[in-house]
């Protein structure tokens, strides 16, 4: 937690708008229920941001509790599509409509930033040098990256289950000695051949499908699984915490792991 309460704030679109530049998210393309940008408004002025990975009940809960103005997350409401308002879905609504609070969702846009997205934060936790962007998803280049390094598998995966807060799953399809990484964070595991292009000996991810162990095998690639969740906290924390910075008040991040 940052800043110190105001006692007046800017209004929730002004903090939305300015999200908007700092992430440039017209200029990113994303899966189309990604709806990057300001997905409820709020009705107070802002003075305090609460931020989360997930839009779920759970942490819809703990803002409105914590009597956060603004909700930032990285993963929004909307990912089922169009749905009727019913169950879950409507319980999520009421609450925010209900506690006045906006919620805000970076897809992409945070992945991909070069300064707070969730893949240079996470190379800069393995201490990744001579970092280069890596990757393309929906016409965005560099939305990963790739870059040197000189330790073990082993010792690799031993950080990244201290990085991120839970036992990495590792398939050893490549060399003992790691010396070039590639990162994208969340359920990147389509990318592994991709990264083997690149010049990686390694990639780290968080989730992949059954089928990546014979493609990462076959292929001769070391594949981290660090979990999506957990490799994907870094950014929504560092993202609140510039908009706090920026307009001179508090934020909160609501830590809920799913283990997936």
């Amino acid at each position: 937690m940052v800043g110190s309460r105001a006692p007046d704030g800017a209004r929730c679109r002004e903090v939305a708008g300015w999200l908007d530049d700092y992430l440039c998210v017209d200029e990113i393309e994303d899966y189309p229920f990604a709806l990057n940008g300001l997905q409820v408004d709020g009705r107070r002025p802002v003075v305090r941001i609460g931020a989360a990975t997930d839009a779920c009940q759970a942490t819809i809960d703990l803002a409105a509790e914590a009597g956060c103005d603004l909700l930032l997350v990285h993963h929004g409401l909307f990912w089922g599509g169009v749905r009727p308002l019913v169950g879950p879905a409507y319980e999520r609504f009421r609450r925010l409509v209900e506690s006045g609070m906006g919620l805000y969702s970076a897809h992409l846009p945070l992945d991909a930033h070069p300064r707070i997205g969730n893949n240079v934060l996470l190379a800069a936790e393995f201490d990744l040098r001579d970092i280069e962007p890596f990757g393309s998803f929906k016409g965005n280049d560099g939305i990963g990256v790739i870059g040197a390094i000189d330790t073990s598998l082993g010792e690799l995966a031993a950080r990244a289950e201290v990085v991120c807060g839970r036992v990495p799953i590792v398939i050893d399809g490549g060399p003992g000695r790691v010396s070039r990484l590639a990162i994208v964070t969340g359920g990147a595991g389509s990318m592994i051949e991709a990264a083997g292009v690149a010049g990686a000996d390694t990639f780290l991810t968080g989730e992949g499908n059954h089928h990546t162990y014979h493609e990462a095998m076959e292929l001769g690639i070391n594949v981290i699984y660090a979990g999506h969740y957990a490799t994907e906290t870094l950014g929504i924390r560092a993202l609140a915490e510039c908009a706090a910075e920026h307009f001179g008040v508090e934020y909160i991040f609501f830590d809920v792991p799913t283990g997936l």
